[in-house]
């Protein structure tokens, strides 16, 4: 037998759950709400991290432009000047055939040209400088003591300023002493054109080279980001990959 207080219990319940459905329906929609509020908020920080980003880009990507197009200045500026120097010397070596004289004429202005590489080479980028230099001043010793006929020392001169040249083209690995604190390593160094050259140390150390008011040091690197971005650049370059996109950090100065 079922009590009399049923159906009216029955319509208590029911009349209950309408009124908690709204205000269940409110929370969840609250929830919603803060959700959406938080999403949008890390949707902006995203944003204005892209931003941040995108600019850094945009000024690194200046930078290297400037960057390369004073280098191309440079070496345009130096094959201009090698032309001219070779114009000249040809144009004395003529004179010296039609008018029958020694080499000695020609001493002068190779000398003056020997002296100017060899500036170059000592300010420029520190790569394999004594071997450079020595090969020069070698040079040098065979035009003062008149070893090398005039022709031949001006041909071989202009070789000498061609590998420059190449030098300021070509990436690749080598193996140079460096000196780090005072200390003289046989270090592996990694060469950007004639732009930036990095290095390797035997127990591990990576570094590049950085221009100062006393010349040129080779410092290693202290942030870990910078060492393993060159580390990459160094897998690349074993693996004979030359070209292509590296982010590499550059000399004081530039960029990254």
């Amino acid at each position: 037998m079922s009590s009399p207080f049923a159906p009216r219990l029955r319509v208590a319940l029911l009349a209950l759950a309408l009124l908690l459905t709204p205000a269940a329906g409110a929370l969840a929609g609250d929830d919603l709400a803060q959700g959406l509020i938080r999403l949008r908020g890390e949707v902006e920080q995203l944003n204005s991290a892209l931003d941040l980003l995108r600019e850094e880009q945009r000024t690194t990507l200046a930078a290297l432009n400037a960057q390369k197009a004073e280098l191309s200045a440079a070496v345009e500026r130096q094959q201009l000047a090698a032309r001219e120097l070779r114009s000249k010397l040809d144009a004395r070596l003529a004179e010296q055939a039609e008018a029958g004289a020694e080499g000695d004429t020609l001493r002068p202005l190779l000398l003056e040209a020997v002296a100017q590489l060899r500036a170059g080479i000592a300010a420029g980028l520190p790569f394999k400088v004594d071997e450079r230099l020595g090969e020069l001043d070698r040079f040098r010793v065979q035009i003062e003591n008149g070893t090398l006929p005039p022709q031949r020392a001006v041909n071989r001169l202009w070789a000498f300023y061609e590998d420059e040249f190449r030098l300021t083209r070509e990436n690749g690995l080598y193996t140079q002493a460096i000196e780090i604190g005072g200390e003289r390593v046989l270090a592996e160094v990694a060469k950007v054109g004639g732009m930036v050259l990095y290095f390797r140390t035997p127990d591990g150390r990576y570094g590049q080279a950085r221009r100062g008011g006393d010349g040129w040091t080779f410092e290693p690197f202290t942030d870990a980001a910078d060492a393993r971005r060159v580390a990459a650049y160094y897998d690349s370059l074993r693996k004979q990959i030359r070209q292509g996109y590296f982010e590499l950090p550059l000399a004081q100065g530039g960029a990254r």
